[in-house]
């Protein structure tokens, strides 16, 4: 019996556990480093990043009358036609990537 409880106990606390951490993971906003990281995974299947950045502090920013906190940041490609510079704005509460503008000389 005692058996019998104390792994019912423990699978209990591990789904609990485990529901915890997915709520959590999903009200929360992604890290400035963290949309960093994925704009240039994105990027990076068209040509090797060389350099990126991104501003830690949040802006506001209006697209099409709607109005958004934001990130903004940049990133250098290397590929075969050359070296390529990119702004990107990314919605800071999703992680949504809003523009990718590439910058010309």
């Amino acid at each position: 019996m005692k058996w019998k409880n104390t792994i019912l106990g423990a699978a209990i606390g591990f789904v609990c556990g485990y529901a915890t951490k997915y709520a959590i993971e999903k009200c929360t906003q992604p890290s400035p480093d963290a949309i960093l990281a994925r704009v240039k995974e994105t990027v990076s299947r068209e040509g090797k990043i060389t350099g990126s950045w991104i501003l830690m502090k949040p802006e506001n920013y209006a697209k099409n009358g709607l109005h958004y906190d934001i990130f903004k940041g940049g990133l250098t490609q290397v590929t075969d036609d050359g070296q390529k510079h990119f702004e990107f704005i990314a919605d800071a509460s999703t992680g949504t990537v809003l523009d990718l503008i590439e910058q010309t000389a």
